[in-house]
């Protein structure tokens, strides 16, 4: 019986996602991993999330890990793989971390206004938004000769 990491594979290429494709596969998601650091080290919650204009939010409990990130760096990851095509894409949002829950200008508010029911029980009413995000993603694609 062959091994799968002898099998021949098929040929790939790595392309760079732009600005627009990432807002615009990150829009069409619910689901993604928001990655913090929890008592020294590090730790990656997956969570539902909405977007506000070009940021990152989601919704978390008191005095969860997730809340702990406040005025914090952290990052966001939403992707898709194909595991029999070998193909797949991923949108990486990097940023600080802000708690939303209380603050009065206009965005936040908007922000607070989307439609985010998280999966997970519990009261959820701490509001955390990515600011000043960095967004990068990329996408592999099977070439064919």
């Amino acid at each position: 019986m062959q091994d799968s990491n002898s099998l021949p594979q098929a040929p790939a290429v790595l392309n760079r996602l732009d600005r627009s494709e990432c807002l615009r596969l990150l829009r069409c998601h619910q689901v993604g991993r928001l990655a913090t650091t929890v008592d020294g080290g590090p730790m990656i919650f997956p969570v539902n999330y909405a977007m506000g204009g070009d940021a990152v939010a989601v919704r978390t409990d008191a005095g969860s890990g997730i809340d702990g990130s406040i005025l914090r760096r952290v990052a966001f990851e939403v992707d898709h793989i194909d595991p029999e095509a070998h193909e797949g894409w991923s949108v990486v949002v990097r940023g600080v971390a802000r708690d939303i829950t209380d603050a009065l200008d206009p965005p936040s508010a908007h922000t607070r206004a989307l439609p985010l029911s998280p999966w997970a029980p519990g009261f959820k009413t701490t509001w955390i938004k990515i600011l000043d995000p960095t967004i990068t993603g990329r996408r592999l694609v099977v070439t064919t000769s």
